[in-house]
C-alpha cells in the first residue's frame, strides 16, 4: 500500500504588539482583541477540517505556527489546533511542532505552557543582540530580555532556532561575526540569518525615501553575506538553504522543506497560502482572506477561508526553480522539462550550476547571485 503524500500545516496568527518598521507580512496591532481572536481560533480549526476533507489521507510531516506573533496566542489555542491537526491526519510519522515567538519577557513566561501545548521547536525572533540595533529594528524588546528568553527557550524547547538579521546600519564584518558566534553560543539547533530586505510600502521603505538612512549596498551586502556562510560553516553550521544554517541533518526545519521540495502543504487563518494536489494530480494554488473579518465570514460561508486557483504545468516547474534551488538537495532536472534549456549550459559553465546525478543544484557562487540565476531560468 503507497504511504499517502507529506502534507505540512501552517497557521497563522496575524496579531501583533507592535509592528516593525521592515514587516510587509499580513498582521495588525493586537488591541483588545479578545473576541475576534477567540473567533478566528474557531473558524481556523473549521477551515482545517474543511480542507482535510477535500484532500483526504496525508502523512502529516508539520505544524508551523506563523504569523503575526503565534507566541501572543494563548497556549490552549495552540494546544487545541495541534490537536485538531493530529486528528484529522492521524499516523505514526514524527510532526514537527514549530511555534515562532519573541523575545519578551512577557511571552518568554509562556514558553512552558506552549511546549505543554505540544510545540517542541521554538523559532526565536532575536534579530539582534544590540540595544541600538533592536531600537533601529522597532522591536519591542531590549538586549537583556533577548539573553533571558534565549536562554530560557534552550532550556524549554529540546528543538531551537534563531532568527538574525544583518546588512544593518553601521554593521560591520567584524560586529555581524561576533553577533554570529554569540547566536551559536547558546546551542541552538538552527540559525536562520536575513539580510535586511527593504519591502515596498514599509516604514523603513518611506524612511529610505525621505533620506532617513542608507541600506547596505551591493558590496558590502555580499560580503557580510560571505562571512555568514564561512563563520557558520566553522562553528558546525551546514547552509542547507541560503539563509537556514543547522547543525547536522535532523536539525533541518521540517516545515521549510515542504516548501523548498515542492510537497503539499495547507495554510490556514488571514492570508495564509498553501500549495496542494487533487488526486487526480493538479496542484492547486489557495490564497486565504487578508483581512481577519473577512477571513471569518469565508469560514462561515464557504467552510474554507481560502481561494483555490490550479497551477499549469509551467507554473509548477517555475516554482521548482525558484524553491529548490535554495537548497543544497536542489532541484531533479525532470521537474524542468517545460523550462527553456538555452541559458542552462552557460550557467554550469560559468560556475553557478552543477549538474549531478539527474539533479541541479547552485554553487555557492550561484547562492550569491540566486535571483539572477533563477530569472534566466525561468526566461531563457
Amino acid at each position: 500500500m503507497t504511504e499517502p503524500p507529506a502534507l505540512g500545516v501552517y497557521i497563522h496568527w496575524p496579531y501583533c504588539a507592535r509592528i516593525c518598521p521592515y514587516c510587509d507580512f499580513n498582521v495588525v496591532r493586537a488591541r483588545g482583541r479578545t473576541d475576534e481572536e477567540a473567533a478566528l481560533v474557531e473558524a481556523i480549526v473549521a477551515d482545517l477540517v474543511a480542507q482535510a476533507a477535500m484532500i483526504g489521507p496525508r502523512t502529516l510531516v508539520s505544524v508551523f505556527f506563523g504569523g503575526g506573533t503565534p507566541s501572543l496566542m494563548p497556549p490552549e489555542a495552540v494546544a487545541r489546533l495541534v490537536e485538531t491537526a493530529k486528528r484529522l491526519w492521524p499516523g505514526d510519522t514524527p510532526v514537527e511542532i514549530s511555534l515562532e515567538a519573541n523575545p519578551t519577557d512577557a511571552e518568554a513566561d509562556r514558553f512552558a505552557a506552549f511546549r505543554d501545548a505540544g510545540v517542541e521547536r521554538l523559532s526565536l525572533g532575536v534579530q539582534a543582540f544590540d540595544d541600538a540595533h533592536l531600537s533601529f529594528l522597532g522591536r519591542a524588546h531590549d538586549a537583556a530580555e533577548t539573553l533571558r528568553a534565549v536562554r530560557t527557550a534552550a532550556v524549554v524547547f529540546p528543538r531551537l532556532s534563531l532568527d538574525l538579521i544583518y546588512a544593518l546600519p553601521g554593521q560591520g564584518v567584524d560586529q555581524w561575526t561576533d553577533a554570529l558566534r554569540r547566536a551559536a553560543g547558546f546551542g541552538a539547533e538552527h540559525l536562520s540569518p536575513y539580510q535586511l530586505t527593504i519591502e515596498h510600502g514599509t516604514p523603513f521603505d518611506r524612511a529610505i525615501r525621505r533620506g532617513r538612512f542608507a541600506p547596505a549596498d551591493e558590496e558590502l551586502g555580499a560580503v557580510l553575506y560571505e562571512t555568514t556562510q564561512t563563520t557558520l560553516e566553522a562553528l558546525g553550521y551546514h547552509a542547507y538553504e541560503v539563509s537556514n544554517h543547522a547543525r547536522g541533518r535532523p536539525s533541518r526545519a521540517r516545515h521549510n522543506l515542504v516548501y523548498w521540495r515542492g510537497e503539499d502543504y495547507l495554510g490556514v487563518g488571514p492570508g495564509a497560502h498553501g500549495r496542494l494536489t487533487r488526486p487526480d494530480g493538479v496542484r492547486l494554488a489557495s490564497e486565504a482572506e487578508s483581512r481577519i473579518p473577512a477571513y471569518i465570514a469565508r469560514v462561515g460561508a464557504h467552510g474554507v477561508g481560502a481561494a483555490f486557483t490550479e497551477m499549469t504545468a509551467l507554473d509548477r516547474a517555475e516554482e521548482r526553480v525558484l524553491m529548490g534551488l535554495r537548497t543544497d538537495e536542489g532541484v531533479a532536472l525532470a521537474d524542468l522539462a517545460l523550462l527553456p534549456t538555452a541559458n542552462l549550459q552557460s550557467l554550469v559553465e560559468s560556475g553557478h550550476l552543477v549538474r549531478t546525478d539527474g539533479r541541479l543544484t547552485a554553487t555557492p557562487a550561484g547562492r550569491l547571485v540566486l535571483n539572477h540565476v533563477t530569472e534566466r531560468l525561468i526566461l531563457g
